[in-house]
């Protein structure tokens, strides 16, 4: 069974929320804490991907003391079962990057999406095509709302087996299976490349075709629609609930979170962070195996009392 049912609704508007400088920023004890905005992998979850009793704990406090937590991850809405169950009142998660917002009350198989920011096939044909002049050997995946499908040659690495395996111009073509459910992201593995390099060669490339990005401590890079990042759909959620930036906190480890800790109020890098999510932070704490998320709760709580 499907994790998730269908959509409710797309989102096509593209908030440029991308830059790696900081804002200056708001001194901490004159602000609230209204959200906590955190990612899961190598962040919230342990390395075994658990989560931890005294993580589990924090979640639930700062939820009773009236902050909203969001999960802001790269995982597709299907994977989320792993926190479902701690999610307490609110249960809402943002997944693929930005690219969708998922309400996970109900527990498993029962996940919602309420918001899609899709990656239309025009520009991931496009993306597919200049990736492939640009660093000759790269393969690619299709993560669509229900299901992965990969091209021949790109490696079992994910959570579940692929539902399609044929070259990205027939996985994107009009007529192909599971046409009707839109494109979160490409994935895009080059089996010799540094990963780091990868990306400092995929995204002069691309340009502001696609928001291209990384959390994999391989060479596989992440590519969403332009202008759509964990910062900007985080934004958008924000606004809904007329939240702003100086009122979040957010957590990170790798590339794919410096949008949204540049963009938060107060954000924390991993004491087992990427160096770019390390300056990209304004403040750093203990890695995930050691509850650095739930050491900050702990923290912000405590001034609160």
């Amino acid at each position: 069974m499907r994790a998730a049912a269908r959509p409710c609704a797309r989102v096509r508007e593209n908030e440029h929320v991308t830059s790696a400088t900081r804002r200056p920023e708001t001194p901490a004890s004159t602000v609230p804490t209204r959200l906590i905005a955190t990612d899961l992998d190598g962040t919230l979850l342990r390395d075994d991907k658990s989560v931890s009793d005294r993580t589990i704990a924090a979640l639930a406090a700062a939820e009773q003391a009236g902050i909203e937590v969001f999960f802001v991850t790269g995982r597709p809405a299907r994977w989320m079962d792993v926190v479902s169950d701690h999610v307490h009142g609110h249960g809402l998660a943002i997944c693929g990057n930005g690219a969708a917002v998922v309400d996970l009350h109900g527990g498993p198989g029962a996940h919602r999406f309420v918001k899609i920011r899709e990656l239309t096939t025009d520009i991931a044909l496009d993306v597919i095509r200049i990736l492939r002049s640009a660093a000759p050997g790269t393969v690619c995946a299709v993560e669509r709302t229900y299901g992965l499908h990969l091209e021949p040659g790109y490696p079992l690495m994910h959570m579940e087996p692929p539902e399609i395996v044929l070259p990205a111009e027939e996985l994107l073509a009009e007529d192909a299976l599971d046409a009707d459910q839109p494109v979160l992201k490409v994935l895009a593995f080059h089996p010799e490349m540094d990963p780091d390099e990868f990306l400092a060669v995929a995204r002069p490339a691309i340009g502001d075709r696609a928001n291209v990005t990384r959390s994999s401590p391989s060479a596989l890079l992440e590519i969403s629609g332009p202008g759509i990042s964990k910062a900007s759909t985080l934004a958008l959620c924000c606004a809904e609930r007329g939240i702003s930036p100086e009122e979040v906190v957010a957590f990170g480890d790798m590339p794919n979170d410096v949008e949204m800790l540049t963009w938060a109020g107060r954000s924390y890098a991993m004491g087992n962070a990427h160096p770019a999510v390390i300056a990209a932070a304004s403040g750093r704490t203990v890695a995930n195996n050691e509850d650095g998320v739930a050491v900050v709760i702990e923290r912000i709580l405590a001034d609160r009392a």
